[in-house]
């Protein structure tokens, strides 16, 4: 910071060093009819050298440009935070009021479409408002004629526990004209795990069916269908998928949890995270060791109660403490809008107390038979 010194907005064009500078002021008075002072008469038209010490500016920093209205975004993103203890979470999951103003403070982050210049991005879109961030996008990598129109798909990586990068990807649910490219993406991040929190329908579309009854084949890769187990809340299936032009295959696990409703809360967050700990126990154990997958409809709002929730169980059962808001606030970086309404975030607050309180039973339900 430049140190006030009272001559300083008198200088113009002066270097600042520490030293003395000279400066030729021209004091030459108006004429006037009234008789002057004896002692104003005689500086008349004279020259006075006025002789500034500018030692006191010290090193003067260079001035820094303004922060624009999107990097004072970013910045409360990546430094806000309120680390709880389990003592703490149980209250302050019970402030409704106090949680209101806390999530109505974060901002979205959501992606202005001139920052998105992919020609034909608008088709693989299921909502125009919800595009990827450019900076954490998945991008394709496909064989032959690559551009940025083949490359397209709208997920991103999101950051996991203590930082993990690319611990999940979070998506949109796959459209009719996205299939293929959904499953170019399994294939490509070698991922173990995919976890559904949409109906097919909601008087709606909310997602397209892409995965067959027993076989099916979508772009390069067949889908096989092994073993489906019912659970509590949630339906498990173990899948096969093959890429068919050079034959290697990899099992996948894919998770639907279909009774929770968009834009809605469960009742209770017990089936939540009973799913939070399967996924958990399964990825630990699974050969490929990619992102996670975790897709609803639009795949930001229930998407990032699951992700946040699994983030946030780890900090607990890990440091006995969680940091809800710097979770949420990191999601958004990484996908604007994750977290969609302020119901969601309390239910988020409510179930991360829940687990503080009675963790579910680590007894795997997902051992298909």
């Amino acid at each position: 910071m430049v140190q006030h010194c009272p001559v300083f907005s008198q200088v113009q064009g002066v270097s600042l060093k520490n030293q003395s500078v000279a400066i030729s002021m021209d004091q030459s008075l108006p004429h006037s009819s009234i008789r002057k002072h004896p002692r104003i008469q005689e500086r008349r038209g004279s020259n006075v050298s006025l002789k500034l010490d500018v030692s006191c500016l010290g090193t003067v920093e260079p001035i820094r440009s303004l922060l624009t209205p999107r990097e004072i975004l970013q910045q409360f993103l990546k430094t806000s935070s309120r680390v709880l203890t389990e003592e703490e979470l149980q209250e302050e999951s019970k402030n409704t009021r106090a949680l209101e103003a806390e999530f109505s403070k974060i901002p979205p982050n959501f992606v202005n479409p001139d920052e998105l210049d992919i020609p034909g991005h608008a088709s693989k879109d299921r909502y125009k408002s919800i595009l990827p961030n450019p900076q954490s996008r998945v991008c394709l990598q496909r064989r032959g004629n690559q551009n940025e129109e083949t490359s397209y798909i709208n997920a991103n990586y999101i950051m996991g526990y203590e930082g993990k990068e690319k611990a999940y990807i979070a998506t949109q649910g796959p459209m009719a004209n996205t299939v293929s490219d959904f499953w170019e993406m399994v294939w490509q991040e070698d991922c173990p795990i995919i976890v559904m929190i949409t109906k097919l329908k909601e008087k709606k579309e909310k997602c397209d069916l892409y995965w067959p009854e027993k076989e099916g084949t979508y772009g390069r890769f067949g889908i096989q269908v092994n073993k489906m187990k019912e659970c509590d809340g949630y339906t498990i299936r173990d899948l096969t998928i093959k890429e068919r032009l050079e034959g290697a295959s990899r099992n996948i696990t894919h998770y639907w949890y279909s009774s929770w409703l968009d834009h809605q809360t469960p009742e209770c967050g017990q089936p939540l995270l009973h799913l939070i700990t399967e996924v958990e126990e399964r990825r630990l154990v699974a050969t490929s060791k990619g992102p996670v997958v975790v897709h609803c409809s639009a795949g930001i709002g229930r998407t990032g109660c699951f992700i946040a929730a699994s983030i946030g169980c780890q900090q607990l059962k890990k440091k006995g403490a969680v940091d809800i808001l710097g979770i949420v606030c990191q999601l958004r970086l990484d996908r604007g809008g994750m977290i969609q309404t302020s119901e969601q975030y309390q239910f988020l607050y409510r179930s991360l107390a829940l687990f503080a309180r009675r963790p579910p039973d680590t007894t795997s339900q997902s051992e298909l038979s």
